[in-house]
């Protein structure tokens, strides 16, 4: 059993990672209703992060349970997986972070996980029947919120067609503070839950707790630690989803956060942890599109994908490392 100053460490970096991911997933709560001014970047930062954190603790922890005990074997699992993982996910975050790419933590933390457990049992630890939701979502997820978004955008269009432009954008102005207060509800549901459930493993792991149930105190910390992120706010990666993929305006930005928010809470509902950076990701796509094809800037968005593709092998290789200097010394 872990004594309890390992623990304590683990819950550190637990927490530390969920600070970070608040930070470089702020893009993702508030650049849409920043790029379109409807928000100054202070007040959207504290309004994505009270949301956040309201999120958690109103809705269940299915996805928490599938990142804790569905991706990797539980009988595999122990300190030294969970701090190598944890530290592979953060240098990852912390290296797209620089280079102003909204890469997926999510993905980061799942990533960082299983090369640890990899790199300690061999991939006879993973298990594949959680990683093919998570592996097929890389793809759906973004593809939905396109979907959604275009077909939201179409509607919108459609309906507001005889509207003079000045007031189709005031109505949506005050529509923005809806959909992005939606949208950070659906991040909350679902990127603070994968903190939770691995500090839950390592509890569970470690015989501090008797069942696989996420404590309501786990609950609240990892909240609180995405909402602080956030509130720090990340404005490298807010520029890159706000303006540099399609210019948005307020009818725009309702209809991509929206699609997301809807995405999100479907994932939600089915305990499937996805990326809300692929999701928005997507709905911005999709917004631009309607437009027409060469609204979308083609190659921000492939370094975007490229990212993507990277994120869980390249976290996954930096856990291994640091699982195996962490055995060094560690025995």
């Amino acid at each position: 059993m872990p004594t309890p100053y390992i623990v304590g460490a683990i819950l550190v970096i637990a927490f530390a990672f969920d600070f970070i991911n608040g930070f470089h997933d702020a893009a993702n709560s508030i650049a849409t209703v920043v790029s379109t001014r409807v928000l100054t970047p202070g007040v959207a930062v504290v309004w994505a992060a009270f949301f956040n954190f309201v999120a958690a603790l109103l809705f269940g922890t299915k996805v928490a349970a599938t990142v804790g005990k569905g991706m990797v074997k539980l009988s595999v699992v122990d300190e030294k997986v969970i701090i190598a993982g944890l530290i592979g996910a953060v240098v990852w975050d912390l290296l797209t972070w620089w280079a102003a790419l909204p890469t997926s933590s999510s993905h980061a933390l799942m990533g960082g996980y299983a090369g640890a457990a990899i790199a300690k049992a061999g991939w006879g630890s993973i298990i594949w029947s959680g990683w093919i939701k998570v592996l097929a979502f890389i793809v759906i997820s973004p593809i939905v919120g396109l979907i959604i978004a275009w077909a939201l955008m179409v509607g919108v269009s459609w309906l507001f067609r005889h509207s003079h432009p000045l007031r189709v954008d005031r109505f949506f102005r005050k529509g923005q503070l809806l959909s992005s207060a939606l949208f950070s509800l659906g991040h909350g549901t679902n990127d603070a839950q994968k903190t939770m459930g691995i500090v839950t493993g390592a509890l569970f792991a470690g015989g501090y707790i008797s069942s696989f149930k996420v404590p309501l105190w786990v609950v609240a910390m990892a909240s609180v630690a995405m909402g602080l992120g956030t509130m720090s706010g990340g404005w490298r990666i807010v520029r890159t989803m706000g303006g540099r993929i399609t210019k948005l305006k307020p009818v725009g930005g309702f209809c991509a956060e929206t699609a997301g928010a809807i995405t999100l809470g479907m994932s939600t509902f089915m305990g499937i942890p996805v990326s809300t950076t692929h999701t928005i990701t997507g709905a911005i796509v999709g917004v631009g599109s309607v437009q027409r094809l060469s609204a979308v800037r083609w190659g921000i968005a492939g370094r975007i994908v490229w990212a993507w593709v990277l994120t869980i092998p390249a976290a996954g290789l930096v856990a291994t490392a640091v699982w195996l200097l962490l055995g060094t010394f560690w025995h």
